[in-house]
């Protein structure tokens, strides 16, 4: 975007916490490894639906006093005929930040054993408590979040670049070749995308590892994603290609292949931002609603949808609204998304505003 278009977005204060929102979450599965208390195939048994830990600063008897927290001890309730959670107080577990430093390095390489903040030898610290399993939240979400939130940019790296070339060729060759690939696009748009995705998905062997089943999946989610977009471009192109620049590069003799390519697509650019960022919401609703059913990303391995399924209990909804963080975080990576995508639009192209 322009120095004045990108001025325009400044001014928009929703759009840039946005902005802020979405910076901050991609910080965070970054650096997933650091500031999570825990490793992701961390697990204890015991503390299997641990309810969040409670920091206190101020000792019992009134004195203030570094971070610290109890563990919990789980014990049968007759009453309720049910596991609970208590507090053990009768030692405290005190909470230290960079204890042994971390190491960093450039490009993105982080790598340490350390963390941002943790507690003694024998404490246990849970932010968002447990799952089922015993294994810290906090640390999943974090973990999860890497998969959630970057699986719309792979799938956009294959399926938009593919959507861009087909669309750019049809509309500029049209007559014949246009009716076959737009008669092709639209055979593929008419397929039911959700329940394409369930059975590719279901169909995918059981001894393949999270990597493969993502990479996959990602694949899966850029096909069938290219043919809406490729439909817009050729209409672009339809009225782009009888312009003078482009009559003037034929007259020269440059090949049809550059002439797509360097003079026709790249005026297609303001509908491209626009599709990408409107598009990545889509892209993390897809894998989401994959692992929510079981047929994404496999556990032990998280992402917010395989996260978010131990919440679709009723019991776990109204006893454990710590489960629900997943959907949370998911519900404010797509609205951002949309956010700055719909001020995109605006900027780009006023004319969007006339009606609404």
């Amino acid at each position: 975007m322009s120095d004045l278009n990108i001025r325009k977005f400044k001014k928009d204060k929703i759009s840039l916490v946005a902005l802020v929102v979405l910076v901050i979450m991609y910080l965070a599965i970054s650096f997933a490894s650091f500031l999570s208390p825990y490793d992701k195939n961390y697990s204890n048994r015991k503390l299997s639906y641990c309810p969040p830990s409670k920091i206190y600063t101020i000792t019992p008897e009134g004195k203030f006093s570094r971070p610290y927290a109890y563990n919990y001890i789980r014990k049968y309730n007759p009453h309720t005929l049910s596991m609970d959670f208590e507090e053990n107080r009768s030692q405290r577990h005190y909470i230290y930040f960079f204890s042994d430093g971390f190491e960093y390095k450039f490009l993105g390489l982080f790598k340490t054993n350390k963390h941002l903040f943790a507690t003694d030898k024998d404490g246990e610290i849970h932010l968002l408590g447990c799952d089922i399993n015993g294994r810290d939240n906090f640390s999943r979400l974090l973990f999860g979040g890497r998969i959630s939130l970057t699986i719309g940019f792979l799938a956009l790296l294959i399926s938009f670049p593919i959507g861009l070339l087909y669309g750019g060729i049809s509309g500029y060759f049209g007559g014949i070749v246009d009716i076959i690939l737009m008669r092709i696009a639209e055979a593929v748009m008419s397929v039911p995308t959700f329940y394409l995705l369930i059975i590719l998905a279901a169909i995918l062997p059981s001894n393949m590892t999270s990597a493969q089943r993502f990479a996959l999946i990602t694949v899966i989610l850029a096909f069938i994603g290219w043919a809406g977009f490729a439909r817009v471009v050729r209409g672009m192109v339809l009225s782009i290609k009888n312009e003078d620049y482009v009559k003037a590069a034929k007259s020269i003799g440059q090949t049809n292949f550059k002439i797509i390519t360097k003079h026709i697509l790249p005026q297609t650019s303001s509908y491209v931002i626009i599709a990408i960022a409107l598009s990545i919401p889509s892209f993390i609703l897809a894998e989401s609603g994959l692992s929510f059913l079981g047929l994404g990303i496999q556990q032990p391995d998280a992402s917010w949808g395989n996260m978010l399924k131990e919440a679709q209990e009723f019991a776990n909804i109204m006893y454990r609204p710590w489960l629900l963080a997943p959907g949370f975080l998911i519900f404010i990576a797509v609205l951002s998304y949309n956010i700055i995508g719909d001020t995109i639009r605006d900027i780009l192209d006023p004319k969007s505003k006339i009606g609404r």
